[in-house]
């Protein structure tokens, strides 16, 4: 099996943002090699039983807003349950984090992936405006050249390898940790995550 850890989200989860920071500590301290790979839930959710938000019946919706209030109290960090752009289509992002992911690396890719996750749930930004995503990786001390690089046919072919790798590992929801074949769901899951790095 391998050691390297397979991380499934996409940019617009609120659960990947309250989970990511956390979860790039755990990395650290393990030492363990990582896969950043956002996916499009839009292809997932119709093969695994899942609803867009918005489809959801009304008290699924009520209650996702009590958890996220409850788990950003809970974790201390900032977030607004109900953004000012959201929803959003979260593939513009995730493309350009997978052709960071490509040219740059692993943690420039977490880095930024994170940068974008704030932006939406604690900055209110636009992360579906070129303008915003050119703005984070110049946060993010990434060049600006690949924002043209993620409309390239390969990256786009590469997001969605990346989703297919997704449903072939059985992945239902956003965030997904796979560790050794193994997979955890949610950013609340992450204790268990703590425990098979082995910390």
């Amino acid at each position: 099996m391998s050691r390297t850890v397979d991380y499934f989200f996409t940019p617009q989860s609120p659960w990947a943002y309250l989970g990511h920071a956390r979860f790039v500590e755990l990395l650290r301290a393990s030492r363990r090699a990582v896969r950043v790979l956002p996916v499009d839930y839009g292809r997932i959710f119709p093969l695994s039983g899942g609803l867009p938000l918005g489809q959801r019946a009304p008290q699924r919706q009520a209650y996702r807003l009590v958890e996220l209030r409850r788990f950003a109290e809970h974790l201390g960090v900032a977030l607004h349950p109900e953004p000012r752009f959201f929803p959003v289509d979260g593939g513009s992002a995730a493309r350009l984090i997978t052709a960071v992911a490509q040219a740059d690396g692993a943690d420039a890719a977490l880095r930024l992936a994170g940068a974008v996750m704030a932006a939406c749930w604690a900055e209110q930004r636009d992360i579906a405006s070129a303008g915003t995503l050119a703005e984070l990786l110049d946060e993010s001390d990434l060049p600006p050249e690949r924002l043209g690089a993620a409309q390239a046919p390969e990256v786009q072919a590469r997001y969605e390898a990346q989703t297919q790798s997704a449903i072939d590992a059985g992945v239902f929801g956003a965030p997904t940790y796979v560790i050794e074949g193994e997979l955890f769901w949610g950013q609340d899951r992450l204790d268990f995550v703590r425990r098979a790095l082995g910390l």
